[in-house]
């Protein structure tokens, strides 16, 4: 079975910023895929106040070997103080085999870009 693999939960203010963070975590192979769902509301309390906003989500798919990575990069490149980046397992026995199989083959390390 495919272990693991990981979907890793992104927001941030806009879709542009998303499809740039997206693209760059592709390119990068830090992500076999991400997934943009724009016009996301949220609710959140930050510096002592509820705050209300319209945000993007991304789901990035990818590799425990690369997850790390992956946060840190997204951190560089978002414009948020403290953005959202949480890991999830993806459980290895629950899925499309094949789907999984590509993931894992995407974004498992060693690779070579």
């Amino acid at each position: 079975m495919y272990k693991n693999l990981r979907f890793v939960y992104i927001t941030t203010p806009t879709k542009e910023e998303a499809k740039k963070i997206g693209r760059i975590l592709v390119e990068e192979k830090l992500a076999a895929c991400v997934n943009i769902v724009d016009e996301m509301e949220s609710i959140y309390w930050w510096e002592g106040e509820v705050q209300q906003a319209t945000e993007c989500i991304l789901i990035a798919k990818s590799h425990y070997s690369r997850a790390k990575q992956l946060g840190k990069r997204v951190k560089e490149m978002h414009s948020y103080d403290c953005p959202c980046i949480v890991s999830m397992t993806i459980a290895e026995d629950e899925g499309n085999p094949e789907y999984l199989k590509w993931l894992e083959e995407t974004t498992k390390q060693p690779f070579n870009l």
